[in-house]
């Protein structure tokens, strides 16, 4: 054999040999697969990159473990939808959403949460001139204080925002529960429909500018963090409210039961979710770790602080009654607001007048509705116009509605003012009032909205016209299912027939209030705003 032949056969089983080990390097991992395992993780969109970041060559979810992670984003709402909908072969194995308020809301899904990835206070974002301004810097307000405030505030829709909601179920639980703290709920509310229709992005925009007037907004610490990462000259500050804060807790919850192949590589991608690398990364990109440690370079330059705020509890399923009412508030109102005018409302009441103070607590509350409700004013005595115990001011209108005037609220704030001037001795001509405005409204009903009547006076019924039982019975007998109309009631002071206004409100399944002490109007005018089933 010549020389040249053997170089050619040594080659040749150097190349055979160098392949047969390129060959057991790639087949000893996937190429010896059967199949790849793929978990399937679903994540909130601000944990994408962490989660890929801590998932990609995990212990367990390596080539050679035949078994892999796929990582997508999507808001927990619509993952909530999908649990009651897709396949389970459609599910993720896996899910991190930004908060335990959305588990709670997935009804009968098999969900087993296994731990926290990552923890985020809910603060209120706005410019640090803002916060200068309002001297806020060294004395923060409380929840309530601060979504009340003329700074103004850009709520998040409240059905994708767990932000939002724990804000106002924040305001909530600061004030111990029960119906003054709903009523700060809603004021807080209408306040921001009330408010510049600003989106919350636009906010932060506004914010990171330094803008003086740049509205509060929920978000999660580390969206101020994310966002002043990537501005030059940062001045975008997280606003910690007294009373401390409920925190984005980013659960980590398994949906199903994995079992078979796929239980290893669940369980492979839970522990790298909740490992000291995933810690590491979730500190890095600006959240909170499971037990509230701070990222390393928290403080002022990130707008954010160090020390974590007291924790605010929040009972998810408390939470979810909130939402079921506030949900009720996206439905427009269309309401007849009835005023007593009679001389009974000179009567002495804190500062000024029983008069006065409607006017004020009806203007307040006129404020901070948005421009979507409708409403329209009346006063009533007796025999105003006539035999007519009413007149109308101000026909029932949205308020956002241009008039000859300038718009509708306009109009209704520029009467309400003459409430006090308008008293008339003779008389309350309750009944006949009450029945010819729930007819008004029936005959200018709105399907779209929730229809009512607001009947407010500080006395009782003392004319010729209808009595009690036969106002009772003229509402039964005209009730309409198809246009309800119901009849909010509110009795003011000491001599108001709360009795019969019970009884009105009994039969249009309305409302009736108490506010024996006049300074209560403002708080009982918000509570029948909630009167909306």
């Amino acid at each position: 054999m010549t020389p040249q032949v053997l170089i050619a056969l040594a080659v040749a089983a150097v190349v055979l040999v160098a392949g047969g080990i390129t060959w057991w390097a790639v087949g000893a991992g996937a190429g010896d697969c059967d199949r790849t395992d793929v978990v399937r993780v679903v994540v909130a969109p601000e944990l994408e990159a962490v989660t890929t970041q801590v998932l990609v060559g995990a212990e367990g979810l390596q080539p050679e473990d035949c078994a892999d992670a796929q990582v997508s984003a999507q808001e927990p709402l619509q993952t909530v939808g999908d649990l009651g909908a897709l396949e389970a072969g459609d599910l993720p194995h896996v899910w991190v959403p930004d908060s335990s308020l959305w588990p709670a809301r997935a009804g009968a899904a098999p969900l087993e949460a296994t731990g926290s990835m990552a923890t985020s206070p809910v603060v209120l974002a706005t410019s640090r001139s803002a916060v200068e301004e309002l001297g806020w810097a060294g004395s923060p307000p409380g929840w309530g204080a601060a979504l009340v405030s003329d700074q103004g505030i850009a709520v998040p829709d409240l059905a994708t925002s767990a932000e939002a909601l724990a804000a106002l179920s924040a305001v909530r639980t600061a004030l111990g529960g029960g119906a003054d703290a709903d009523n700060a709920v809603v004021q807080a509310v209408l306040a921001a429909e009330r408010g510049p229709s600003v989106s919350p992005a636009d906010a932060l925009a506004a914010a990171g500018e330094d803008s003086a007037d740049a509205p509060l907004v929920p978000v999660s610490e580390q969206e101020v963090y994310a966002a002043n990462a990537d501005a030059a000259d940062p001045s975008l500050v997280a606003v910690y409210p007294a009373e401390g804060s409920p925190s984005l807790d980013y659960p980590i919850v398994r949906v199903g039961s994995a079992s078979g192949a796929d239980a290893p590589a669940v369980t492979a991608a839970v522990r790298a979710l909740t490992s000291d690398a995933a810690r590491t990364a979730v500190l890095g990109a600006g959240f909170r770790d499971a037990d509230g440690a701070a990222p390393p370079d928290a403080g002022e330059a990130t707008g954010t602080q160090e020390t974590a705020p007291g924790a605010l509890l929040l009972d998810p399923a408390q939470v979810q009654g909130l939402l079921d009412q506030l949900s009720e508030l996206a439905a427009p109102s269309r309401i007849l607001s009835v005023f007593d005018v009679s001389t009974s409302m000179e009567a002495p009441a804190g500062s000024g007048t029983r008069a006065t103070l409607a006017r004020d607590a009806a203007k307040s509350t006129l404020s901070l509705v948005p421009d979507g409700f409708a409403i329209g004013l009346w006063v009533f005595a007796n025999e105003l116009d006539g035999d007519q115990d009413w007149v109308e001011l101000v026909p029932t209108r949205a308020l956002g509605t241009e008039t000859d005037g300038g718009t509708q609220r306009e109009d209704l704030d520029e009467q309400l003012d003459t409430i006090p001037d308008r008293l008339t001795p003779g008389g309350t001509g309750l009944y006949d009032t009450t029945l010819d405005a729930v007819r008004a409204a029936r005959a200018d009903y709105d399907p779209r909205a929730v229809n009512s009547v607001l009947v407010v006076t500080d006395g009782t019924n003392d004319d010729d016209g209808l009595e009690l039982e036969a106002l009772l019975d003229a509402l039964r007998a005209e009730a309409d299912p198809e246009r309800p109309v119901k009849v909010i009631g509110v009795a003011l002071g000491p001599d108001a027939d709360l009795d019969a206004l019970e009884q009105i409100a009994e039969t249009t399944e309305g409302a009736a209030y108490s506010a024996v002490d006049p300074t209560d109007l403002q708080t009982v005018l918000f509570d029948a705003l909630r009167q909306r089933d």
